[in-house]
């Protein structure tokens, strides 16, 4: 290990203007709102809506993993899975769950810790024929999390489906496929500074609406 890269040496001086609750909006779906459209503005930013999705098992085990976020409005943040994936079996036993949108080129983060539910079968259906149709099959061909002999098994399937609904075939929205709405408790908003001291102002919600507090780095 003589010639492996030490991580320790590696660092990074953020230089950001001073984040203050004065700036935030009065809810954190407008301050989330208004972050995620200045990151998808920037070049910088690959797939804005790349989120870390965190479950645990009911003994507390976690599990973490990369979605993409597919919509947000006051009622939280929305992504879609198959309900039989680990994450799906997890929150289904517990449904306690944090995001993190890893906005590192924008010295930001945003992490989000609540409740998931799953979306009603209108919702999660109008989603699902927004999606290409190779996309529609994918969700039918993959048994998400389950052990699998091989790639060839999975394309086998896939090949299967795509021969039973050709492109001009409507595909059914699969009985194990959903979305889940996660409801947020508190929303934190990063943003990177020098020397380490970096803003943190939380969210948090309450019997009256939401306060915010600032966080030490």
């Amino acid at each position: 290990m003589t010639d492996a890269l030490d991580p320790a040496a590696m660092r990074e001086q953020y230089r950001t203007k001073e984040l203050t609750a004065a700036d935030l909006a009065p809810e954190p779906m407008q301050q989330f709102g208004t972050w995620f459209k200045e990151t998808a503005a920037s070049p910088a930013i690959h797939e804005p809506n790349a989120m870390i999705v965190s479950t645990a098992t009911p003994e507390g085990r976690p599990s973490s993993r990369t979605v993409l976020l597919k919509h947000y409005d006051d009622a939280g943040f929305v992504f879609f899975t198959n309900y039989g994936s680990r994450k799906g079996t997890e929150l289904a036993a517990n449904p306690y769950v944090s995001l993190l949108f890893p906005w590192h080129p924008l010295a930001r983060q945003v992490i989000v810790t609540g409740r998931a539910t799953r979306t009603g079968r209108d919702e999660t259906a109008a989603y699902f024929r927004t999606r290409p149709h190779g996309s529609q099959l994918g969700a039918w061909a993959s048994e998400q999390s389950s052990v699998i002999a091989s790639r060839e098994e999975l394309l086998a399937r896939y090949e299967e489906l795509a021969a039973r609904y050709p492109d001009s075939e409507q595909v059914p929205v699969p009985p194990q496929w959903g979305g889940f709405r996660v409801v947020p408790e508190t929303v934190e908003f990063w943003q990177g500074h020098e020397n380490r001291l970096h803003d943190r102002l939380r969210y948090v919600r309450g019997t009256d609406g939401w306060r915010v507090e600032r966080l030490a780095p």
